[in-house]
């Protein structure tokens, strides 16, 4: 394994870990940098309008589209270090 997915991964269970809990905004950015970094760009419909977490979400991926899985990983890795 890469030391990329190795650091990856070890900041994945620090950010279940971290002293507080980030913002909603921090969480959406935490979300679509681990989504991009494991499935890449979003795919499927847009969620409805009644369905208000899920197309934030999907909103949040989709801003990283056409990021590779490399760099959505370092930037993941970034992040979860600066909350730390």
């Amino acid at each position: 394994m890469s030391a990329l997915k190795t650091a990856f991964e070890k900041a994945v269970a620090e950010s279940k870990q971290l002293p507080e809990k980030p913002d909603n905004m921090t969480l959406l950015k935490i979300y679509a940098l681990y989504k991009q970094s494991t499935e890449g760009d979003v795919q499927g419909k847009r969620p409805g309008f009644t369905d208000m977490v899920g197309r934030a979400k999907f909103d949040a991926w989709a801003e990283a589209k056409g990021q590779s899985k490399d760099d959505a990983m370092q930037a993941y890795i970034d992040l979860i270090e600066s909350l730390k």
